[in-house]
């Protein structure tokens, strides 16, 4: 899928990921090897590995690889990959607009924007779903109905702490569990994803968008959700949680009626067209 900044020009995706992905997910030997390496025990191992000292040696390239500007990061040295995966930006590199009626993204990522339908059937890269059979909740998926639903997908680039959008009260945290695979659209023209994935969400009463839904998706492998939270009265722009190990997604639920995004974001994704944004910058705004 296309992606492109808020001036709208295009932004060139990860070509060497999308090929691992393509070998994994597109013939039978790499739907095979990928039987194996979603077991539980093959993500314990690479966790193991990954939060060990004897994979800094993957960070450099990791870096030049992908272009990771660092002089946005704090200046500090990482004691494992995943420690520098989880790395903290430095402050004021991203700035959380606190316009009251302003929607802000939570997150560094590209964003995909669907309506609910009565149904409650959408296309999220290219597979169909339904609210149900992503939230596991009928009662959820049919409060939802006629609103909207944001994708956010964050890949292996991106930095991957992420925070609430308002102020309000959430929910305890609610965990469905599944099987590990890609988040990248790729995966999505052979498997439906999302039923594959772990997940996390709660459920937010905010003071200016109404009650939101927000769920958070575990990536392939070792791809492991971390919420800082339970029952708790939280801050827009408070540091919700982060993804360890591996590129991940944000998906929020909006009322009907709460929000417009903006305009861009829309004739985007109408186009097929990923946009993306970051932490803490203006999407859409509210209504009364």
């Amino acid at each position: 899928m296309q992606c492109v900044d808020r001036s709208g020009n295009i932004i060139k995706q990860n070509e060497a990921q999308d090929r691992i992905l393509k070998i994994l997910y597109k013939n039978k030997l790499g739907r095979i090897l990928l039987k194996q390496l979603v077991k539980p025990w093959v993500s314990s191992v690479s966790g193991v590995i990954l939060s060990s000292s004897c994979s800094r040696g993957l960070i450099p390239p990791f870096i030049k690889r992908n272009n990771i500007n660092m002089a946005e990061y704090e200046e500090r040295s990482f004691l494992s990959y995943n420690d520098f995966f989880t790395r903290r930006i430095k402050e004021g590199q991203r700035t959380v607009d606190h316009q009251p009626d302003h929607l802000i993204a939570p997150c560094d990522s590209k964003l995909s924007v669907y309506s609910i339908t009565k149904d409650s059937h959408f296309i999220i890269k290219n597979t169909q779903y339904t609210l149900h059979s992503l939230l596991k909740n009928k009662k959820l998926a049919d409060y939802y109905e006629g609103g909207v639903l944001l994708l956010f997908r964050l890949s292996v680039d991106d930095y991957h702490r992420y925070c609430y959008i308002d102020n309000g009260r959430k929910s305890k945290n609610y965990h469905i569990k599944g099987v590990f695979h890609t988040v990248n659209p790729i995966a999505n023209q052979v498997l439906p994803v999302y039923k594959e994935n772990t997940r996390e969400f709660s459920v937010m009463d905010t003071e200016n968008f109404g009650r939101i839904l927000v769920m958070e998706i575990g990536a392939m492998l070792v791809g492991k959700i971390v919420n800082y939270h339970e029952d708790a009265i939280v801050q827009r722009g408070e540091e919700k949680g982060r993804f360890e190990f591996g590129g991940s997604s944000i998906i929020i639920l909006l009322e009907k009626d709460r929000a417009v995004i903006d305009e861009d974001i829309r004739n985007n994704s109408a186009n097929g067209t990923e946009t993306m944004v970051k932490l803490g910058e203006r999407i859409g705004e509210g209504q009364l």
